[in-house]
C-alpha cells in the first residue's frame, strides 16, 4: 500500500471516504539515521490522522549524502516531490508524537498553523518558535519561497522561516483550548544516544541571523537517489533517498571538515 493514505492493513484505521473532504496533507519528515523513531512514528501518525479523517501521505525525507544535516533543504525537496494530489504540508519532526486528539491537522486556510506551539512543546517555549510541527497550504509555502537552504547542522532554520512568514504578510496561528500543557506531545529523542550536530562555525553564526532573501525553493540543489513505497506495520509511507548538493563557496559550513 504505497500510494495515498488509505487504511489498507492498518488495524482500526477507517479507509478514506468521500466524506473526508477535498484536502490532502503531505506529511514531510526530514530524516537521517533514526530508524527506531521512524518505526514508531509512521504507524502512530497514520492511525492518528486516519482517526481524524484527514487524507494524508507520509514522506520520509532521508538525507543520504555526506554533508551535514539540512532540515530546511529536505523540506523544500519534499515539497517539490510531494505531487499534485496533496495541497498542504506538515513539516513534522520524527521524534514528536501528538498525544492529544483535539490537535488540529486540518487544511490551514487562514495561514500557517503551528501545532507544536511554545506553550505545548516539551522543550521550546520562546514565542517566535515555529519548529516541531507546522502546517501550511502549498500556496502559502510558495509565497515564502520555502525555507532557506543555508542552514547546515542542527537548528536555527525555523527562526529564519518565522521571519519569512512575517515578510510574506502571513500570521502564525496556534492551537487554543488544549488543556494538556507540556503533556500534549511525546518527545522520543534520547540526547545521550543521539548527539545533535550543533557545531557552529564563526561565519555560520553571523550568517544565520540574516534573512536569506535570495534562496529557498527556487535554488535547492538535490538529486533523488531512490523513491520507495513502504508499509510500516501496515501504515503506508514513501521514503525519498535524497542527495543534497552544497556550494562550498556559498556555505562552507556544509561539510564536517
Amino acid at each position: 500500500p504505497g500510494a495515498g493514505g488509505g487504511g489498507a492493513g492498518c488495524r482500526g484505521c477507517p479507509r478514506e471516504e468521500p466524506s473526508w473532504g477535498p484536502h490532502r496533507l503531505a506529511l514531510l519528515v526530514p530524516f537521517r539515521e533514526r530508524f527506531e523513531e521512524l518505526l514508531a512514528f509512521v504507524p502512530y501518525m497514520h492511525r492518528f490522522l486516519s482517526k481524524k479523517r484527514i487524507r494524508h501521505h507520509i514522506f520520509i525525507l532521508n538525507q543520504v549524502d555526506h554533508f551535514r544535516f539540512n532540515r530546511a533543504s529536505l523540506i523544500n525537496v519534499g515539497f517539490l516531490e510531494s505531487g499534485n494530489d496533496t495541497d498542504y504540508i506538515a513539516m513534522h519532526d520524527v521524534d514528536l508524537l501528538p498525544l492529544n486528539e483535539h490537535l488540529d491537522y486540518s487544511f490551514p486556510e487562514a495561514g500557517p498553523f503551528h501545532v507544536a506551539s511554545p506553550e505545548l512543546h516539551p522543550l521550546y517555549h520562546y514565542k517566535t518558535y515555529v519548529g516541531g510541527i507546522l502546517l501550511l497550504t502549498k500556496q502559502h509555502y510558495e509565497l515564502c519561497n520555502g525555507m532557506s537552504n543555508r542552514f547546515w547542522g542542527w537548528g536555527r532554520e525555523d527562526d529564519e522561516f518565522y521571519r519569512r512568514i512575517k515578510g510574506a504578510g502571513l500570521q502564525v496561528r496556534r492551537p487554543s483550548g488544549i488543556t494538556t500543557g507540556y503533556e500534549t506531545f511525546q518527545h522520543l529523542h534520547d540526547p545521550a544516544w543521539r548527539k545533535r550536530d550543533q557545531k557552529r562555525i564563526a561565519a555560520q553564526k553571523q550568517e544565520q541571523f540574516k534573512v536569506d532573501r535570495e534562496g529557498g525553493l527556487n535554488n535547492v540543489r538535490y538529486r533523488i537517489e531512490s523513491r520507495t513505497d513502504l508499509s510500516v506495520a501496515g501504515a503506508p509511507c514513501t521514503v525519498l533517498n535524497i542527495l543534497l548538493d552544497c556550494d562550498t563557496n556559498e556555505t562552507p559550513w556544509c561539510t564536517f571538515g
